[in-house]
């Protein structure tokens, strides 16, 4: 199988639950913070320039690729670049303080001046890096692109910052539904067309981050999240595999299910294999190693790497991954020794 098999065709084959004598492996912001190559980026261009300029976002993409050699390589760009383009721009706190919106959207005239209309059209860059990524990954690794859920993105415009100090969005969502539907509804919109623009632009498969969803009560998840997710995938019609990562799983599997997803990305306090008996067999399964084990040993994170194989074997429909991203502070023989031990399992 290993030599017949492409990384990219691996990739595509574990979305779709097919049978495979390992799985494929990529890690959530495996571009970013823990490579060296990107800190000296860092030191020329901000964050914000790094994502709005194609040819650096195709370079930051490429770099874990060049390293490590993952299955498939995800696309370097930030999910607050909707609320952006819809005319709501954010930027980063001095000192790492976390990020800031210019304001918050917390009524029907903030709602209602959100630009959903040219909203895609001012993400084209995010297409133009794709277009620079696609051919420099010859064929042979798949791309992956993402946005963050309506919901996850909506508590970033509502709250106006990512402290999570006070829950607005919640409050929105239970006080003036009619208002938090509107609202839902113009993201929804956005999210739809700027994934389809990177299917359009060579995405094969596509995440939706729905990082937040774990502040949720089980009993408003479906209102406050799921049926959103669930508009989009619909309305993407089936052109690519989508992921669907969202944090509190055990209670909300049929949920999460519903949605349409082809995979769900586990986080790591879940048991991955439990979670896996659980679905239904075309629905498949990414993690879930613990991000922390990869600051710690390369013995440690080869023997962890190892449980979750043991335990996910002859199960199909696994793509190995981190139950959340890479930690800034991961060290790169780590990183190299769960890639090594996924490849020789």
């Amino acid at each position: 199988m290993e030599s017949v098999l492409s990384q990219r065709e691996r990739f595509l084959a574990a979305c779709h639950c097919h049978p495979l004598d390992r799985p494929p492996v990529w890690l959530m912001r495996q571009a970013g913070r823990s490579l060296p190559e990107y800190r000296a980026l860092k030191e020329k261009y901000s964050f914000l320039e790094l994502v709005r300029t194609p040819e650096l976002a195709a370079e930051v993409t490429l770099q874990p690729i060049c390293r490590f050699g993952f299955d498939a390589a995800v696309l370097f760009s930030d999910i607050l670049v909707v609320p952006e383009a819809m005319g709501q721009p954010y930027h980063f706190g001095e000192k790492g303080g976390g990020i800031e919106m210019e304001f918050a959207v917390n009524s029907a005239s903030e709602i209602k001046q959100l630009n959903q209309e040219q909203a895609v059209e001012r993400l084209r860059y995010v297409g133009d890096a794709l277009d620079l990524i696609k051919p420099a990954l010859g064929g042979g690794t798949a791309l992956l692109g993402f946005a963050g859920s309506p919901w996850t993105l909506a508590r970033y415009m509502v709250e106006g910052s990512s402290s999570g100090k006070s829950d607005r969005a919640k409050e929105l969502f239970y006080s003036e539904p009619l208002l938090f539907a509107r609202l839902m509804e113009k993201i929804t919109a956005v999210v739809t067309g700027f994934l389809l623009l990177q299917i359009e632009h060579g995405a094969e498969a596509l995440q939706i981050f729905d990082s937040h969803g774990d502040i949720l009560a089980d009993g408003a998840y479906e209102e406050a999240s799921a049926r959103w997710i669930r508009q989009i995938i619909a309305d993407l019609g089936a052109k690519v595999p989508i992921i669907l990562f969202s944090r509190g799983v055990p209670n909300r599997l049929d949920s999460l299910v519903s949605t349409g997803a082809d995979v769900l990305s586990i986080d790591w306090p879940q048991s991955l294999a439990a979670v896996r008996r659980q679905l239904p067999s075309n629905v498949g399964v990414q993690g879930n190693l613990d991000p922390f084990v990869l600051t710690t040993s390369p013995e440690l994170v080869a023997a962890e790497t190892s449980r979750i194989l043991n335990e996910m074997k002859g199960l199909p429909g696994h793509v190995f991954n981190l139950g959340h991203g890479v930690p800034p502070n991961a060290k790169l023989e780590c990183i190299q020794a769960l890639v090594d031990t996924v490849r020789s399992f």
